[in-house]
């Protein structure tokens, strides 16, 4: 029986793949200790492929949960910043004097707060204004999202009694008067739709109740008029909500995603009255959720092109602005595969059951596994057993990686 090889030796033999010694040394014991030596090296490739590292999406999915949502290019020195130091005076300073501000003027509301993900920033209003209190909810929006997340039990983690208004599909605002809660909070249906025999109220009759008023809009779409896009609102959009909008139509709150329509980093945003986004900010809860200055940084930037209606210097506004035209020409450079017309979504929960026209390459069978382990990896789809490359979501610099991952195929 033959003496199996050193650990350490066979470590080092790997040192070409750049991991660190401590995780060649784990591949190479894992390679003896199946009895395969000689599969340490792809025990080592594996570990390296586990990393979080960039992919192309061709899925023809924006707001993609399982590749981080929307992209997003930051680059910053190694630099102390500003974070919570008022440069004028000299004293400590506040979170919510940089991207914040910025936030609630493209809000036109009057103060806004970032935590650090939608869902921090439900259960921080309803934690902060709620606790022990009634809030009303319609039955229609007691929704469950990707993850689990469900509105019921966020209401439970906060503090606050759930009281359920209305029907799945039919709610009113004499349901809402009745139950006389100390709350409404109004929510995004997110990922799906209720249609046929169907009611809702809007907000500003919910604003007539006297009650404050949250509205998680979920998707992030700032205005509804898009006017970052110089051919404003597509089509596709359809009745999204908007904070701008939603805060004028009487809403107290508006609480929305900073990685799905706003086309930032992982972030949850609180904005309306300042009484309500202080006593949120003032709540033990804010420092456990806040978001450290890279989010922060990278919300700054995203909410400085909003102001500067430069729409295509966020990468999910210039992705989704992309015109037909131009991605049929592009699938066509890619000489292997068929040029074919496909539908794209926004993903991320926003307008569910609307797509976008696009274009893209189709190959025959199921090569979605091939195509993960080209460098970079590329993400397609499997529709009628084919496999569609969506380039809606391809950034054109990676045209080149994806027409050498299908010449390998």
């Amino acid at each position: 029986m033959e003496r199996p090889p050193s650990v350490d030796a066979l470590a080092r033999d790997l040192a070409d793949t750049g991991l660190p010694h401590p995780l060649l040394v784990d591949a190479a014991r894992t390679a003896i200790a199946a009895g395969s030596p000689e599969t340490a090296r792809a025990e080592a490739e594996a570990v390296q492929r586990a990393f979080l590292q960039p992919v192309v999406n061709a899925t023809g999915v924006l707001l993609h949960t399982n590749l981080g949502r929307a992209p997003l290019a930051l680059s910053t020195e190694a630099r102390y910043t500003n974070v919570e130091l008022d440069l004028a005076s000299g004293k400590r300073g506040s979170r919510s004097a940089h991207a914040a501000a910025l936030l609630a003027r493209l809000c036109e509301c009057e103060a806004a707060l970032v935590v650090n993900n939608g869902a921090a920033a439900v259960l921080l209003v309803l934690a902060a204004l709620a606790s022990g209190r009634d809030v009303a909810v319609s039955r229609g929006e007691l929704v469950e999202i990707g993850g689990g997340f469900r509105v019921p039990e966020v209401l439970a983690q906060s503090g606050a009694k759930l009281v359920e208004v209305g029907t799945t599909n039919r709610t009113r605002l004499r349901d809402y008067a009745v139950a006389n809660p100390d709350l409404i909070l109004k929510v995004h249906q997110s990922n799906y739709r209720i249609v046929g025999f169907t009611e809702s109220v809007s907000m500003r009759d919910l604003a007539t109740l006297g009650k404050p008023v949250v509205a998680d809009i979920g998707s992030g779409l700032v205005d509804s008029a898009c006017q970052w896009l110089p051919t404003g609102p597509p089509a596709w959009l359809a009745s999204e909500p908007a904070a701008r909008q939603t805060l004028a139509d009487g809403a107290d709150l508006v609480t929305f995603s900073g990685d799905k329509m706003f086309g930032g980093p992982q972030a949850g945003v609180i904005a309306g009255r300042r009484e309500l986004v202080d006593a949120c900010a003032r709540h033990p809860l804010a420092r456990a959720l806040r978001p450290g200055q890279l989010v922060l940084t990278a919300m700054q930037e995203t909410a400085l092109a909003y102001l500067r209606r430069d729409g295509m210097a966020i990468p999910f506004w210039r992705m989704a602005s992309v015109p037909v035209e131009e991605l049929r020409a592009r699938a066509a450079s890619m000489v292997v595969g068929d040029v074919v017309e496909c539908e794209s979504v926004p993903g991320g929960g926003s307008v569910p059951g609307l797509g976008i026209p696009s274009a893209g390459v189709a190959l025959d069978g199921d090569h979605t596994a091939a195509l993960r382990a080209s460098d970079p990896p590329v993400i397609a789809r499997v529709v009628d057993g084919r496999t569609i490359l969506d380039l809606r979501t391809v950034d054109p610099a990676d045209d080149n990686a994806v027409a050498k991952a299908l010449c390998t195929l």
